[in-house]
């Protein structure tokens, strides 16, 4: 073993479940405003729910689950988009002690009917007609299932009137003999290279990196004198979202939901709600920054735009120098640059994302040290955190005043990190999971001593900050033997506007290679503001030609981080997008290498085929011989 991280001190531990934090937030504070709902659908108009309704409301729900018969220890999933009754029914399932079961709102018949069979659901909770039938159609497969839940056919209201006579002393004796390493939450992996695995978390488990971050990075939140406000939009049925959830309700944040995750929705949504603190994966915040640069260069003013997000970086990058103890920070005239670029850019960004936030949280996969500089270059500091399903949710954070971009922090209080000869990331602490519901097998191939085996590859530097290179299995190893991890290569590429995904490819193969997808909104852009003129023919021929070429810029920009063996040598762009639909991307929408090697094996094997081959004079010894400079292939 190496790069041994220290495990500061921990917080106090839990003494009840989940729920508790609700019960005593209404008894200390009842008129604390915490949930926020839309007066109407697609209202900019939010009604406040004090924290005393929200108890009452979870009570009244909690009583008709104890009148259908759920019990402590029974599961039910909740097949729903992000809404505030997923909010309601999980926390009612806690307080009878009952365990959730989380389950993508697009997750196919199949995967639906595996998740309810395999954790043996006695109820599942969905949201419409359509999801209704899709339980329905596999029903006959499911003995243990006795309930469906309809939110848009009233279940809510139909549980609470079946469990009107039931007194609130029947609750509340239920809810405190939950104990906190009872299970609260059975978490389905992505499953990106196999069949998906419940995770049983406990509620110890997930409070306790909710609790950490609440006690040391609380008040980061919100200006001092005022109450933080977050916008839920990530799917709960991924641990990050439930994390997003137990936080704002054990903080005593203003949480508001919104179920759609398309780009017009989510900028309504900040715009109206105003929240004080961002959560977002980088595909999130990916596509923000790109929106602004296509807005910009629609009003004339990309280049403007260009030019202030350089002095972003270079601001925030002469911040972080200063502030690690390694440069005297921005000159006077970088200052000077900046501020004029506050008054008439950085304001305006600001705005876009609702004017109050001034930090941000980035989960799911890593932030690019880029994209994580110009954030905070407009004033939007973003910490880049790390966790997984089986532990719970996050691990690290970024230490208040000695951030690092381009890592993901340093362990929370509680947690060691390890980082194994192989480069595997280990890690222990209070929110690992309690095994794969099932599958002992399973459980003991990852539990090392005591030690979780991540699968993930990285490593610590001198003060404890971890980075992350990549996953341990999508490792790719050329037929000249050259090991890359794609993963930063995919990143530096969807920095281009032009690119929506990336899967780098190259396994047994002479070099490294790209299939690409291009993102739809940007495209119509570019086209428009390419304006090539004359016959039809000959003006989309020129416009292949001139897409081909930015694209080649964006392989190239990639490709100048990295050395020459490991650059993209070959790339294709394909005709449409990776999304769960086509079974290329997970619910929780990672990439599922193996199975678009497998659809696209044709196309990457005439990529390769398509690429002259010729010896030149001088070739470096771990080059392949022969090949010449990137090439791409289009799809039509």
């Amino acid at each position: 073993m190496r790069d041994l991280a220290p495990a500061p001190g921990s917080v106090p531990p839990l003494t009840g479940g989940l729920a508790d934090s609700l019960f005593e937030t209404a008894a200390r504070t009842p008129t604390l405003p915490m949930l926020a709902r839309r007066r109407g659908p697609g209202s900019p108009v939010w009604d406040e729910v004090t924290a005393v309704e929200f108890r009452d409301e979870v009570v009244d729900v909690a009583k008709g689950l104890i009148a259908s018969g759920v019990q402590p220890g029974d599961r039910v999933a909740i097949l729903a988009r992000t809404r505030y009754e997923w909010t309601i029914f999980s926390h009612a399932l806690w307080t009878v002690g009952a365990e959730v079961v989380p389950i993508y709102p697009t997750s196919s018949r199949d995967q639906v009917e595996y998740i309810l069979r395999d954790a043996g659901c006695v109820g599942v909770v969905v949201e419409d007609e359509q999801s209704v039938m899709t339980v329905g159609s596999v029903c006959a497969s499911l003995p243990a299932l006795r309930h469906v839940w309809q939110l848009d056919a009233g279940a809510l209201e139909a549980l609470v009137a079946r469990g009107e006579s039931l007194p609130f002393a029947t609750v509340d004796s239920m809810r405190r003999i939950v104990l906190p390493d009872s299970t609260a939450v059975v978490a389905y992996t992505s499953g990106t290279t196999g069949r998906a695995m419940g995770c049983a978390l406990s509620h110890r488990g997930l409070a306790s990196p909710c609790d950490t971050l609440i006690a040391g990075w609380g008040r980061t939140v919100a200006p001092e004198g005022e109450q933080g406000a977050v916008l839920a939009y990530l799917p709960f049925s991924h641990v990050y979202g439930l994390m997003v959830q137990s936080l704002c309700v054990r903080a005593g944040l203003l949480m508001a939901h919104e179920p759609a995750m398309t780009g017009d929705a989510l900028a309504a949504a900040l715009r109206s709600f105003r929240p004080t603190y961002l959560y977002a994966v980088p595909s999130v915040l990916e596509k923000i920054y790109k929106n602004f640069l296509r807005t910009a260069q629609q009003a004339g003013r990309g280049a403007l735009f260009e030019r202030a997000a350089g002095t972003a970086r270079d601001f925030a990058a002469a911040l972080e120098r200063q502030r690690l103890g390694r440069g005297p920070g921005p000159g006077f005239d970088l200052r000077l640059q900046h501020a004029l670029y506050e008054r008439t850019v950085y304001r305006r960004l600001r705005g876009a994302l609702g004017g109050r936030v001034q930090r941000a949280t980035s989960g799911g996969s890593p932030l690019s040290r880029e994209l994580s500089l110009f954030y905070e270059g407009i004033g939007v500091y973003v910490h880049d955190g790390y966790g997984l399903t089986e532990t719970s949710g996050g691990l690290t954070m970024q230490p208040l005043g000695r951030e690092k971009s381009g890592t993901v922090g340093q362990p929370l209080p509680g947690v060691e990190i390890r980082v194994a000869d192989d480069g595997e990331i280990l890690v222990r602490g209070p929110s690992l999971f309690q095994g794969y519901v099932g599958d002992g097998a399973a459980t003991r191939e990852v539990m090392r001593g005591g030690w979780l085996a991540t699968g993930d590859l990285g490593h610590l530097d001198d003060e404890s900050y971890l980075a992350i290179t990549g996953r341990k299995k999508d490792i790719i190893i050329t037929s000249g033997g050259k090991s890359v991890a794609p993963s930063a290569l995919e990143q530096r590429l969807r920095m281009h506007p032009l690119v929506h995904q990336a899967v780098v490819v190259g396994d047994n193969r002479p070099c490294v290679g790209a299939l690409i997808t291009l993102d739809p909104e940007f495209l119509v852009h570019w086209r428009a503001a390419l304006a090539v003129q004359g016959e039809t023919a000959a003006r989309e021929a020129r416009e292949e030609n001139a897409l081909r070429e930015e694209v080649a810029r964006a392989v190239a920009a990639a490709n100048s981080a990295v050395s020459r063996s490991e650059s993209i040598r070959v790339f294709r762009v394909l005709p449409e997008p990776f999304d769960v639909a086509n079974g290329l991307l997970t619910p929780s929408m990672k990439l599922r290498r193996d199975e678009i090697v497998r659809t696209y094996a044709l196309e990457i094997d005439a990529m390769y085929e398509a690429r002259s081959y010729r010896r030149p004079a001088q070739e470096p010894p771990e080059e392949p011989p022969g090949w010449e400079e990137t090439e791409s292939v289009f799809l039509r």
